[in-house]
């Protein structure tokens, strides 16, 4: 379960301050996959990374019960100095998991062959995007987030993401960004819409792409 109460998060902008969460609180039972839908900037991935602690909101608090997940496909955390071998050793040592088993399947999972070796900010964007994918499915979650799952690396790639995640999926929940409806119902019963702040839980997925639809039919700002 993930609960969030009275929580708040505004950014400046030029053209001032931006409030992407106003006072939200909700709840996410345990063993639910929820999908998000928003348009973009409604601030989708800011709450992803609010849920994971990644981020802190301005306000409020965040409830966890179980082992969440960083957002899938995020390298903001890596230490650009290390090797994606070194980084992988520190994240299993953080969440006690076997480290050679952990490295060894970021390494065989993410595909980057010798630079595994070499420090991430020898990187291209698209390589971090593979190991920080793959040292995801190498731990087990009670809940993964996941912001776009299927964006990762070429066409096979992205085949082998979603064959790992629909694994992992046997046993945990999950909450869900995407822009892509089919993908959500693929992997999510339920759906929420960010709009204006406010998050609004539906209890299916049609529902919450009926509001959505009604919200761009209506030229209703994010």
């Amino acid at each position: 379960m993930i609960e969030l109460r009275n929580v708040s998060k505004a950014y400046m902008t030029p053209g001032g301050l931006n409030h992407v969460l106003s006072d939200l609180s909700v709840e996410f039972p345990t063993g639910d996959s929820i999908g998000i839908l928003g348009r973009n900037g409604a601030g989708k991935s800011t709450l992803l990374r609010i849920i994971s602690g990644v981020e802190q909101p301005d306000f409020g608090r965040i409830n966890r019960q179980g082992r969440v997940s960083w957002p899938i496909g995020f390298s903001g955390g890596f230490n650009g100095s290390l090797s994606g071998e070194e980084n992988c050793r520190f994240v299993a040592r953080i969440y006690g998991e076997d480290v050679d088993r952990v490295v060894g399947f970021a390494h065989e999972f993410s595909e980057i062959g010798h630079y595994f070796h070499m420090p991430v900010r020898t990187y291209s964007s698209g390589m971090r995007a593979r190991l920080a994918f793959g040292l995801s499915m190498a731990i087990d979650f009670s809940v993964y987030l996941v912001d776009e799952v299927t964006a990762v690396g070429d066409k096979p790639f992205q085949r082998k993401c979603r064959e790992a995640f629909a694994k992992c999926q046997e046993r945990s929940s999950v909450i869900m960004v995407s822009h892509n409806m089919n993908t959500i119902r693929q992997y999510c019963k339920k759906c929420a819409l960010l709009a204006g702040g406010v998050l609004q839980l539906f209890s299916s997925v049609d529902e919450a792409a009926e509001a959505y639809n009604a919200r761009l039919d209506a030229g209703v700002a994010a």
